[in-house]
């Protein structure tokens, strides 16, 4: 088995995951507030990991304070803001707005990365943002919190994904997933104590599990991205759309939305072809002499 093929594999595995966590999330809001799920999230994820950093001493060693902090910072407020969306908002709406990170992303690295952006790149980008535009139909459908918070989540995981490609370059991808687990758990539990209703006994399992989920998935698409190119996987983070699609419909009855489907569709064409000609002109910069 090649490692591009083991890659995707660990990309399908991540999407299981996530979509999976996405329906638990719902089914807990039921109870408690969706801050508090984050901070249960954190909680838990942190202590499935931590076994697995105390069995790889090396794994303790946080490479860099500043850059983590910020890659805890962003995905602090990107979970807070996808958490609420999921428990708030039809579940194909928020993971359609949620792909538009990675445009986001691109838009943040020219800006503060310095990167180069050429035209098929800008094209690409306006293409993902209108499709944005196509789910959230600014006038005809109300911008309800649970639209909001979905957007802020996405602006804020395209400040995580800069992150992660910066502190990924030397620091070992388990270490990062693990230390932002750690680091988002204090601050998600001061915003959860603002919204604090006591779990019910029978959703305590529930909590651990989406925990778990959460620590699987984000060490499955790290582990998916360390195997092969962006471009070769990341097509198959459409698995997550297709499931979660299909359990809002069969699970909690929502309505089969054309345009949010169709949004969707164009948000991720985009997504996917700007992670194809990243790898285009970075295979075409290193064939340049020096």
């Amino acid at each position: 088995m090649t490692t591009t093929t083991r890659g995707i594999l660990w990309m399908i595995l991540s999407c299981i995951a996530f979509a999976s966590m996405w329906v638990m999330i719902r089914f807990a809001s039921h109870d408690v507030h969706a801050f508090v799920i984050v901070f249960f999230r954190n909680l838990f994820g942190t202590l499935v990991l931590v076994p697995m950093m105390l069995r790889n001493k090396g794994l303790m060693r946080i490479g860099r304070l500043r850059a983590n902090l910020r890659r805890a910072t962003s995905g602090f407020i990107a979970t807070t803001g996808t958490f609420y969306a999921v428990s708030h908002a039809p579940l194909a709406t928020a993971l359609s707005i949620n792909y538009t990170a990675p445009l986001f992303a691109t838009v943040g690295a020219v800006l503060f990365l310095g990167e180069k952006i050429q035209a098929r790149r800008v094209a690409a980008l306006i293409i993902g943002f209108a499709g944005m535009l196509i789910v959230v139909r600014p006038g005809a459908l109300p911008m309800t919190p649970g639209v909001l918070a979905a957007m802020l989540s996405a602006v804020s995981t395209a400040f995580s994904i800069i992150a992660i490609r910066q502190l990924v370059a030397s620091d070992d991808s388990r270490s990062v997933a693990a230390w932002t687990f750690i680091l988002m758990t204090p601050p998600s539990l001061v915003l959860a104590v603002l919204y604090w209703t006591p779990p019910p006994l029978a959703l305590w399992p529930l909590l651990f599990v989406i925990g778990c989920v959460a620590a699987v998935g984000q060490l499955a698409m790290n582990r998916a991205f360390a195997l092969a190119e962006a471009s070769a996987v990341l097509p198959y983070d459409f698995v997550r759309f297709g499931l979660v699609t299909i359990f809002g419909i069969a699970i909690f009855d929502e309505r089969l939305d054309a345009m949010t489907i169709l949004g969707g569709i164009v948000i991720f064409g985009a997504t996917v072809y700007l992670a194809v000609r990243e790898r285009q002109v970075a295979r075409a910069a290193a064939t340049l002499p020096v």
